[in-house]
């Protein structure tokens, strides 16, 4: 069940995308509040592991911007308090997203805290 939500999740970033851009994904992300529950016990690795396998069912290949924006609505939807993070490094330049719960890195190294600049936390 997880997995699907995944999917729905990636999809509904698809859209967003297509139809509003980077300014809708960024909002809607913005505005999703944290559910008011009690989270299960392994529900983050549980969710990260739902996001990994739902992206080798899309169509296209997946990016960590749209695996980092699923995550942190999966999560926030059963009531985890997760911080998407997007992080740069000006020369050369790079950039990645990732997600975080209490501080930490949940579906990437820890090390892209220590490389990047944070741009933003949403």
């Amino acid at each position: 069940m997880q997995t699907l939500r995944a999917y729905f999740e990636l999809l509904r970033y698809e859209i967003a995308m297509r139809f509003g851009g980077f300014k809708r994904v960024h909002d809607g992300v913005k505005a999703m509040p944290v559910a008011k529950r009690t989270p299960e016990r392994g529900l983050v690795p549980e969710s990260v592991a739902a996001v990994e396998t739902a992206t080798c069912f899309f169509w296209k290949p997946m990016l960590c911007l749209p695996r980092a924006v699923a995550l942190t609505r999966l999560l926030r939807r059963q009531g985890v308090d997760a911080e998407m993070v997007i992080g740069y490094r000006p020369s050369p330049f790079m950039s990645h997203a990732w997600v975080e719960v209490d501080g930490a890195i949940v579906n990437d190294s820890p090390e892209y805290q220590k490389r990047l600049l944070v741009l933003e936390r949403i």
